[in-house]
């Protein structure tokens, strides 16, 4: 057990007047209360630098101190002390995963960041229940951290044979950091995001509580937290629905020239039955020889006609697809494959696969990620912009953006696919376009240099005309991982749930002194632009 002293606290104050923080400085009187605090982890002063940094890389919110909990009773403790300072306090409190958010949404100005991983990492406990246990549930789960790192949770699963059924496209990030966003892949058409495939919820609240939930037992904090970007409680451990794991995955990948037909035919795939497995598109704007990024690791299935395909710097439309397999079933699969691909509309010469391992499939970025790191190019700003488009508007959007707006690369992935809503579970905090089928759009750029066509300026100015255009022609848009910086943006972009959302915040965070960095709720004691 280690004890806070007062010298940490008086440290707290120094770190403060030395860190430039353009806020309230606590005084010793606020600070004192936090000396008795018994934690099995510990505060630290010398990576609160590292804690005002994230993904995003655009903004830098100095926290003074960094909570590294040994159990989740260290969440809760620290949590109900700042609750118990009062409203005169402006002490906040972040929960930070992986620190991939975008715009300092993890960040705590002059707060405490609670290192979440201290929670989840490799050696963390995870229990597995398979189908039958545990009182005859119908279905098999994994209790996991919060601060646990889906890769981890997918290794673990794996020595059983089972896998989480809906993933994100990046798995180093953390369980708790996703659900409380949504949580979208390629499986979502299907199975729903990530927060539609969540039995059970332990929730440390903004009173300092420790709350296990569920659809049956406390169900308002349970829904709430789902979608809830941090604001009703910190999510510390959760219970995630699994199905059989496969050991193979068919990769493919196809080319349109003519979006309409890239759109219907990703439509087709995700409203048939019998279908594959994950179905994403991406946008690929003035790029010449795209196919040879593709040559190391795929294969054509016309080397020939592939070899004479020319992009001519035209806008062209990705499909990626997979279809799940065991090596004893590889036949069954390249009928099912063959099926669905004679239904298609793509450049024939453009069909390229790979079989690659079920791990080596969901972890892919990852392996993006190790190349950018070692070209500098990983922890770079980036200005993402990412949208949720209802169907009856994304041929008005594409015109606009890809026939207009973006005259050339964005210096990233753009991603566009459908999802069906009747996947999301509406009692969720997460907010989408009411139609049933909408596309993700997902503008992924990276500025690596400081002016001109890479600079955040450049891209910034990109996405707020796409923007812009999304609100003057009515396209019905909402934001994922929105940006929002006053209480007038957000009361808009929830709409008619702001008066649930607003609800929610009261009773379990009375005082505000969760995820500050989401630019939602004031601290009580704090002023806030709306």
């Amino acid at each position: 057990m280690v004890r806070v002293s007062v010298v940490c606290c008086l440290k707290l104050l120094l770190l403060l007047a030395l860190g430039g923080v353009t806020m309230h400085v606590p005084d010793a009187g606020e600070l004192a209360p936090l000396g008795p605090l018994r934690l099995d982890g510990h505060l630290s002063f010398h990576d609160v630098a590292a804690a005002a940094r994230d993904f995003g890389n655009r903004c830098s919110m100095m926290p003074a101190a960094v909570l590294h909990p040994g159990s989740v009773a260290d969440v809760a403790a620290a949590v109900r002390r700042v609750f118990q300072l009062g409203e005169r306090s402006p002490l906040t409190v972040a929960a930070r995963g992986h620190g991939h958010s975008l715009l300092g949404q993890s960040q705590a100005a002059g707060g405490i960041v609670v290192r979440m991983e201290s929670l989840g990492g490799i050696g963390a406990r995870m229990r597995v229940v398979h189908a039958g246990e545990g009182g005859g549930r119908a279905s098999a789960y994994v209790d996991a951290p919060g601060g646990a790192l889906w890769i981890n949770v997918l290794h673990e699963t794996l020595k059983h044979g089972l896998a989480p059924k809906s993933w994100t496209d990046y798995l180093h990030l953390t369980v708790g950091g996703t659900l409380s966003n949504a949580g979208v892949s390629g499986q979502a058409f299907r199975q729903g995001p990530q927060v539609s495939n969540v039995n059970q919820l332990e929730i440390v609240t903004g009173r300092g509580d420790v709350v296990t939930c569920s659809p049956e037992e406390n169900s308002d904090l349970f829904y709430g937290a789902l979608g809830g970007l941090g604001q009703f409680g910190i999510i510390t451990r959760a219970r995630i629905a699994l199905e059989p794991a496969p050991k193979m995955v068919r990769w493919i990948r196809v080319l349109y020239s003519d979006f309409a037909s890239f759109t219907e035919d990703q439509e087709a795939l995700i409203s048939t039955a019998k279908t594959f497995d994950y179905i994403e598109g991406f946008v690929i704007i003035n790029r010449t020889g795209i196919l040879n990024n593709w040559r190391t690791s795929f294969k054509p299935q016309d080397p020939v006609q592939a070899s004479h395909f020319q992009s001519d710097g035209k806008v062209l439309y990705c499909l990626e697809m997979t279809k799940n397999f065991d090596p004893d079933e590889a036949d069954i699969m390249e009928q099912e494959v063959g099926v669905l691909l004679s239904r298609l509309r793509y450049i024939q010469s453009t069909l390229f696969h790979t079989d690659v391992t079920y791990l080596e499939f969901l972890d892919r970025v990852h392996s993006s990620e190790l190349k950018l790191r070692a070209q500098g190019l990983w922890e770079v700003p980036h200005p993402w912009l990412n949208l949720l488009i209802p169907r009856s508007s994304i041929h008005r959007f594409a015109r606009e953006v890809f026939g207009k707006i973006l005259k050339d690369s964005n210096n990233g992935p753009i991603l566009l696919y459908p999802v069906n809503r009747s996947k999301w579970d509406n009692r969720t905090s997460v907010v989408i376009p009411d139609e049933e089928i909408f596309y993700l759009v997902g503008f992924l750029s990276s500025a690596p240099s400081g002016s001109g066509h890479g600079s955040v300026e450049h891209a910034v100015t990109l996405n707020d005309k796409i923007v812009d255009f999304c609100d003057k022609a009515g396209v019905g848009m909402k934001q994922y991982l929105a940006p929002y910086t006053t209480q007038q943006q957000w009361k808009a972009h929830f709409g008619a749930r702001w008066e649930t959302f607003e609800r929610r915040k009261h009773m379990y965070d009375p005082l505000a002194i969760l995820a500050p960095g989401q630019r939602i709720f004031p601290k009580a004691s704090l002023p806030m632009s709306s």
